[in-house]
């Protein structure tokens, strides 16, 4: 059996980061969303949307970072389903993570409200205006979001049933516990 490597300290900052931000912004988008129109929905919404952008940027880093560096290998007793459901369910995470921001920055662009990355950068509008296109990529936007969130059930429950059911050291690739020797 193959040891199990840990993921390069790189990676793993930026997988905790990204998983941070991303466990943040989710429940922060469900919640602005029902609140009325108040300037504390439009402070949560510019919140929201810096953090979204961080989201963009932190995960193109990610990406260029796993183009460019081999992951760990997965261990040797894994039977090939679960090496194909991981390999499936991570690239959908990295489509996501970049898709979700950019839906909501298009989004934004669509209703005319400029994204202002920290209050202080604006970012150019992608599209222009134009209701019904931002009415629909709100809808992508939330649909893509229920999905990632899917994927996190899925890919946590898969590394901790890897971890303590069968004893794989899956946590120690991503930087947790002891390394193995």
């Amino acid at each position: 059996m193959n040891t199990m490597l840990r993921y390069s300290p790189p990676a793993v900052v930026l997988h905790w980061l990204l998983a941070l931000l991303i466990f943040v912004t989710f429940p922060l988008g469900v919640y602005m969303h029902e609140l009325p129109l108040s300037p504390d929905k439009l402070k949560l919404y510019s919140y929201h949307k810096w953090i979204g952008i961080t989201i963009l940027m932190l995960a193109s880093l990610r990406v260029m970072w796993r183009v460019t560096h081999t992951p760990p290998p997965l261990p040797d007793g894994m039977v090939r389903w679960q090496r194909l459901a991981s390999q499936a369910v991570h690239g959908l995470l990295y489509v996501l993570i970049l898709a979700i921001p950019l839906s909501g920055w298009l989004m934004s662009s669509a209703k005319g409200f400029q994204t202002v990355w920290f209050g202080v950068l604006p970012l150019p509008d992608l599209i222009g205006k134009d209701k019904a296109l931002g009415d629909l990529l709100a809808e992508v936007h939330e649909i893509l979001n229920f999905t990632l969130l899917a994927l996190v059930i899925l890919h946590v429950g898969a590394a901790l049933k890897h971890h303590f059911f069968e004893r794989q050291p899956f946590m120690q690739r991503m930087g947790l516990g002891k390394k193995e020797r």
